[in-house]
């Protein structure tokens, strides 16, 4: 072949004959390459979890406020039954605590999109105004049960996205997420390394039964050792930090 017959890609015409053979392996190749780094990084990463989202349900029980709001079923539906226990907040980066505060040790009804993530879950309320009312009934509250002090390892996160608003909802890279959560009022949780009767998610607050300080928010994001005494109230493991032992892991 001579020199003026050898054949030459040129982006607007025709691909050779000649060349479209390997133009065909090499894009193959290409192709099966990025395939391959992309479930190389794929595979370093964490796996994000089971949390998820569940479809409106409406619930009626009585709140409680403290340290952030909880609702007692007492009322449910075949996915949250009568006696469970759920944590409340609001949509975006808001909780319900001016809502749930008026109406709290009342008998509620309340709709909203269940989040879940192993033993915690949450109801997310979209206009809490309108979707959270007082009904009349008898007001039945489960008794606390103490299940002592404990020194726990773990992380803080906000309950939303933990339980499934977000995947993974945890880390370094989800800080400054959970901060604003917390700071709007969506109830803080603990995700531990040592599970207490069977509860990896608790929900955290301040060792006299407040909401948990901005020392405590600093830390979101990053592996802590703290103290505290948790209780179950319901079906829900709540985790009374003592802030003066909080302490950072390397």
């Amino acid at each position: 072949m001579s020199e003026k017959e050898q054949p030459f890609f040129v982006g607007y015409l025709p691909i050779p004959d000649a060349l479209r053979p390997a133009l065909l392996i090499l894009s193959i190749a290409a192709i099966a390459c990025f395939a391959m780094i992309a479930y190389s990084v794929g595979s370093t990463q964490d796996d994000p979890g089971d949390g998820r989202a569940f479809g409106r349900q409406t619930l009626t029980g009585v709140i409680e406020t403290q340290p952030y709001p909880i609702l007692h079923v007492i009322d449910g539906t075949e996915r949250i039954m009568t006696g469970d226990t759920v944590m409340l907040s609001g949509t975006g980066k808001f909780g319900v605590e001016p809502q749930a505060g008026r109406v709290a040790g009342g008998l509620v009804k309340v709709t909203g999109v269940i989040l879940q993530r192993g033993s915690i879950r949450m109801l997310q309320v979209p206009n809490p105004n309108r979707n959270l009312a007082e009904v009349e009934g008898d007001v039945v509250l489960p008794e606390v049960k103490d299940l002592g002090r404990w020194r726990l390892a773990g992380e803080v996160c906000d309950g939303k996205c933990v339980a499934g608003a977000m995947r993974p909802g945890r880390g370094i890279a989800h800080k400054a997420c959970a901060e604003l959560c917390i700071l709007g009022g969506v109830p803080p949780v603990f995700v531990t390394t040592q599970p207490v009767e069977g509860h990896e998610f608790m929900m955290i607050g301040s060792e006299d039964g407040g909401k948990i300080s901005d020392a405590v928010l600093d830390k979101t994001g990053v592996y802590i050792y703290v103290e505290g005494q948790v209780e179950l109230r319901g079906d829900i493991a709540v985790f009374l930090i003592d802030e003066e032992t909080i302490e950072v892991l390397p």
